[in-house]
């Protein structure tokens, strides 16, 4: 166990070092390490949440904020974007009478990233929450864990880890490369399973986050621009993730930050012609944005690793790996 101690200190060592308040613990997984940042007060964070009727969707979510979060200090802000549903009328005038939002888009169709960019202008927080209206808590302390992450200076977003209600991974940081453009890690890992040198279960430094729950900064996010309203529905959070990293800021994976995520339910699938063309257009976009660093691969990822799969297998086909030896 000295060894273990040791690293401990280390760790410990190199908060104090950079001038940053944390507290330290084992694992149970020996040589890996958790690092609880210390929350400096109690800043305004602004939850934004965009909703299209799925009344019932949009109360298990807001119900496990109620019940789960234990921040003194949020508000939140619902975009309603063109519902037509009286019982989600009815729904939004209980959720006025408790002092939640409720900000109408103005525009037809959906739109992603020009609904939450509406939204931020009447946010009061000085963090954002993207939350989608399908989550639901299991994390009481949350916000904290998020927030606690933000203060640090050079942290510009942290996410997430997700699940499916059959209790399999849904999110745990998202590679660039995989699946073409971008892909979430240990999709369809089991709860309780860690990963590859428990990285589903390690806060750390990746590329992007999924916008299905992501914290920010608000003067990071205006100072990057928002979201690009040309990725009406895919890859706009890995866009804008990308974008803040580019700006000089990291993006961390929490996976002490968790929640259900029951996807899709508000907007549907991809099964028509309309929806097809526009995730081909947006595919499109990102290749001509990013080229360079899909060519040169994810950063955060090593090349020799597998874009085929999201379990961190070698590349079958070899061409990843340095010739140490001639």
């Amino acid at each position: 166990m000295y060894a273990y101690e040791a690293g401990k200190k280390a760790i410990e060592g190199n908060l104090a070092r950079c001038g940053e308040e944390g507290t330290v613990t084992l694992r149970s997984d020996y040589g890996f390490y958790d690092v609880d940042y210390k929350l400096q007060g109690t800043p305004l964070v602004s939850i934004l949440i965009p909703n299209k009727d799925q009344a019932d969707t949009l109360r298990t979510c807001l119900e496990s904020i109620k019940k789960k979060c234990m921040y003194p200090s949020y508000e939140i802000l619902i975009i309603e974007n063109n519902s037509t549903e009286e019982a989600t009328f009815s729904y939004y005038k209980e959720l006025e009478a408790q002092g939640i939002r409720v900000l109408k888009y103005p525009k037809q169709g959906f739109n992603y990233s020009a609904i939450n960019n509406f939204g931020v202008k009447e946010a009061k927080g000085e963090y954002l929450l993207f939350l989608n209206n399908d989550m639901e808590i299991i994390t009481p302390d949350f916000m904290e864990k998020m927030v606690s992450n933000l203060q640090r200076p050079q942290i510009g977003a942290v996410g997430a880890k997700l699940y499916y209600p059959d209790n399999t991974v849904q999110h745990a940081g998202i590679i660039i490369g995989i699946g073409g453009i971008a892909g979430h890690a240990f999709l369809g890992l089991a709860r309780g399973r860690s990963g590859y040198l428990h990285k589903a279960s390690l806060q750390m430094n990746v590329s992007a986050v999924t916008a299905a729950c992501m914290m920010m900064k608000k003067e990071v996010f205006e100072e990057v621009g928002g979201f690009e309203e040309e990725l009406s529905v895919a890859f706009n959070d890995v866009d804008l993730c990308l974008r803040i990293g580019k700006a000089g800021y990291k993006i961390v994976y929490n996976p002490h930050v968790e929640l259900y995520h029951y996807e899709s339910k508000s907007r549907g699938a991809e099964d028509d012609e309309k929806k097809v063309r526009r995730f081909q257009s947006e595919i499109e976009f990102m290749r001509s944005r990013w080229i360079g660093l899909l060519k040169a691969g994810d950063p955060c990822y090593n090349p020799n690793l597998t874009l085929a799969s999201w379990n961190y297998g070698l590349r079958a086909d070899g061409r990843g790996v340095k010739p140490w030896i001639k």
